[in-house]
């Protein structure tokens, strides 16, 4: 039987916007070794490899390089096929375990909503070497387990950041986000995440960084429900709702590619 394989943008509307995954829906497990080929060969910032799972299905991500252990944008790329497919009714809520837990996704129209776990940021010192790779100063720093966000003072200078993508992988997390108030009245803020150690220079719409950047802009602007505005050369747009230890991420999704893989890379 073939093995079908989509490629999907998600947190946009218009293909060729927001930020492409792989999506590979599974009978049954497969090995990791062959699953990280499969993210190489694709060459996308995230691969979600998923199987039918009792209640749900259990999901993966891997990037060109690595597993990751969270990953909005792959995760609504992934609901988006389940309910294109037929594989999920469009009023089921698709559900997603995970080594984050237990994800959800729900389908309010063309919009797809994210259930996933806040990760909130505590202030840090920025580490050695951090503000100069980026090329600009902070008005805050924090740190959760996953990444560094930095806070600088506008947006035009975080548009315009052009990072030693080199020094921040030497940096130990997954990931940097930098964020700034919005002068658009549209959004609330906007951010770029970089993510070299993880083997993506820069993500072009990321859900799991809005983890983070929902509860530390809900702190500063006092609102549970924010527009963001990720500002990569893709662009992406991102309805946050922030509920306690829950964060919901809102978008769109659009496939782009519908293919299979070949009977000879389906071999481990």
């Amino acid at each position: 039987m073939a093995q079908k394989i989509y490629t999907v943008d998600a947190f946009t509307e218009e293909p060729f916007r927001g930020n492409p995954a792989g999506v590979c829906i599974l009978p049954a497990p497969r090995e990791e070794q062959w699953m990280q080929k499969v993210a190489r060969e694709m060459s996308l910032s995230e691969t979600a490899f998923l199987y039918p799972k009792e209640n749900g299905f259990a999901l993966r991500w891997f990037t060109p390089t690595v597993e990751v252990s969270l990953c909005g944008h792959a995760t609504l790329a992934s609901a988006h096929v389940l309910w294109e497919t037929g594989l999920l009714e469009q009023k089921q809520i698709a559900r997603f375990h995970t080594q984050s837990g237990l994800l959800t996704a729900e389908r309010f129209g063309q919009e797809i909503e994210l259930n996933f776990p806040a990760k909130p940021v505590g202030a840090a010192p920025a580490p050695d070497g951090l503000l100069d790779a980026l090329g600009t100063t902070a008005t805050f720093v924090g740190k959760n387990h996953l990444d560094y966000l930095v806070e600088i003072e506008r947006e035009d200078p975080l548009r315009s950041l052009q990072p030693d993508f080199r020094a921040i992988a030497q940096i130990p997390v997954r990931g940097i986000i930098v964020t700034a108030c919005s002068t658009d009245p549209k959004f609330d803020f906007i951010s770029r995440f970089f993510a070299p150690a993880s083997g993506v220079n820069e993500d072009p719409a990321t859900g799991s960084s809005h983890c983070a950047l929902g509860p530390y802009w809900q702190a500063k602007l006092g609102k549970t429900q924010l527009a963001a505005y990720q500002a990569s050369a893709r662009g992406g747009v991102l309805k946050v709702r922030v509920a306690g230890a829950r964060v919901f991420l809102g978008g769109k999704a659009v496939t782009v590619v519908r293919g299979e893989l070949a009977a000879e890379a389906l071999a481990p």
